[in-house]
């Protein structure tokens, strides 16, 4: 009986202990994203010396300053990183490291000046990034305070509309000028839309998704929870019409049906939004004249316009390309550093160059959606969703446009295209992922081991 006793006795509780920070050491997925960071500054070292030898037939002298810089931004990155976000993905910095290089050897390229301020927004962008990781420590922050945010998202958006603010540029109406700074508010307004309607529909998923009011002997989705979030996505709508771009309309429609479905599941919600977006395109291409201006380009594209140029561009550069540096198709065309700056790829590096860009946003959108599968919370993974929707839309939107597999909108393609806001919002998107990403990987760990580890703990062990 003795025996027995003993050997259904309580187990001795754990004790955890906090491990010396001497003795913690980097996390194994620091020293893969240190490792991949530094091949993505090696191949763009190298791409940017074969751009130098093609132009002026000989090796760069300040090629030593260049590769310290790069490695530095990237170090503090990924000093950061260790620091805020030790067990976040691996992947995410270094594939937009490498897009970031691969954009700035194209715009040094074809204009030295516009490569100097690409250089500055960079690092600009990298504090950005490193500010973010420090003011956001838990992704519920965000959800906290998501009618704040929504303010600010809201006058953001506003801005450019507002008299002596607002610069028009290329068409649209998204530009602000404080005294030297200029920029497109737009590129932070998106990111704070996604916290908002990912905050949203976490908190009504189940109205949302089951069905609670009775039509006859049947129960039905309730539509109020619905109203009030299509009127202000109308309203979103609405000012970006006003402001005459049609790729962030286009943005913001896709990063909101994609939420709303990933939140319920309800194919009948993908289908009225499918509705929905036949009945706008139809009245925006009737009611404004840059649709039906683009609209028209899609389907007739003259050979003597920028899209035109692009194709032939496309095809100069075949397989291999023509060559960094070289005589290339694509220096007469308008934007090549912005706008078209795809077709600038495509034509010195081919297809094979085209292909590897498209390949490392198709990696950065895998990355993103495996954050959200291990998302911590139902506003994390909307959250997680909603921003890798942004990202991957926004480049597949500019490269199709390009291609002409749909109306070219004239968006930034994330990273590699030349604009201060665009480098700015994309970095911190990359931080609020990797927000995230620290988060769910930290609560998988807390699972596997049994027991909650206090959120600032670091490492623990068991005695």
């Amino acid at each position: 009986m003795a025996t027995v006793t003993a050997l259904h006795a309580p187990a001795k509780p754990r004790t955890l202990r906090r491990l010396p920070v001497w003795r913690r050491g980097p996390k194994p997925r620091r020293r893969t994203e240190l490792g991949l960071l530094i091949f993505a500054a090696v191949i763009t070292v190298a791409l940017y010396v074969i751009a130098a030898l093609g132009t002026k037939g000989k090796i760069p002298p300040h090629l030593g300053p260049i590769l310290a810089v790069i490695l530095g931004m990237s170090l503090l990155a990924h000093l950061a990183n260790r620091w805020l976000a030790p067990n976040a993905n691996a992947v995410l910095l270094p594939l937009a490291a490498l897009l970031n290089g691969i954009g700035y050897v194209v715009i040094v390229r074809w204009t030295h000046a516009a490569a100097k301020e690409q250089a500055t927004w960079t690092a600009v962008g990298l504090v950005f990034y490193v500010v973010t990781l420090l003011l956001i420590r838990h992704s519920r922050d965000m959800d906290r305070y998501r009618y704040l945010l929504l303010f600010l998202a809201v006058a953001l958006l506003l801005a450019p509309l507002v008299p002596h603010l607002g610069r028009p540029a290329t068409g649209t109406h998204l530009w602000v000028k404080l005294g030297p700074i200029s920029g497109e508010p737009v590129e932070i307004a998106k990111l704070l839309l996604v916290v908002f309607f990912a905050s949203y529909f976490a908190e009504k998923k189940e109205l949302l998704s089951i069905p609670t009011a009775r039509l006859g002997n049947r129960l039905v989705l309730d539509p109020r929870p619905l109203v009030p979030i299509l009127l202000f996505w109308g309203f979103v709508m609405g000012v970006i019409a006003l402001e005459d771009d049609v790729g962030f309309a286009a943005l913001i429609f896709t990063m909101f049906v994609v939420l709303l479905w990933i939140t319920t599941g309800r194919w009948a919600y993908l289908i009225f939004a499918v509705a929905l977006f036949a009945i706008g395109a139809v009245a925006a291409a009737h009611l404004l004249p840059q649709v039906q201006s683009r609209v028209s380009l899609w389907l007739h594209a003259p050979p003597n316009t920028q899209l035109g140029y692009g194709y032939f561009a496309l095809a100069h550069g075949g397989v291999g390309g023509s060559g960094l540096g070289t005589d290339a198709f694509a220096g007469t065309i308008y934007a090549i550093t912005s706008d078209m700056v795809f077709v600038a790829i495509g034509d010195e590096l081919g297809f094979i160059g085209a292909a590897a860009v498209v390949i490392a946003f198709v990696l950065l959108v895998g990355a993103g959606l495996r954050i959200a599968q291990a998302a911590r919370s139902d506003f994390s993974r909307l959250a997680a969703v909603g921003l890798t929707t942004i990202l991957g839309f926004q480049a597949f939107f500019i490269m199709a446009g390009v291609l002409r597999i749909l109306p070219f909108t004239g968006i930034t393609l994330p990273f590699i295209a030349y604009g201060g806001s665009s480098l700015v919002g994309n970095y911190i998107l990359i931080a609020l992922l990797m927000r995230i990403s620290d988060e769910g990987a930290t609560s998988t760990t807390e699972r596997a081991l049994g027991f909650i580890l206090p959120e600032d703990s670091g490492f623990l062990v068991a005695n």
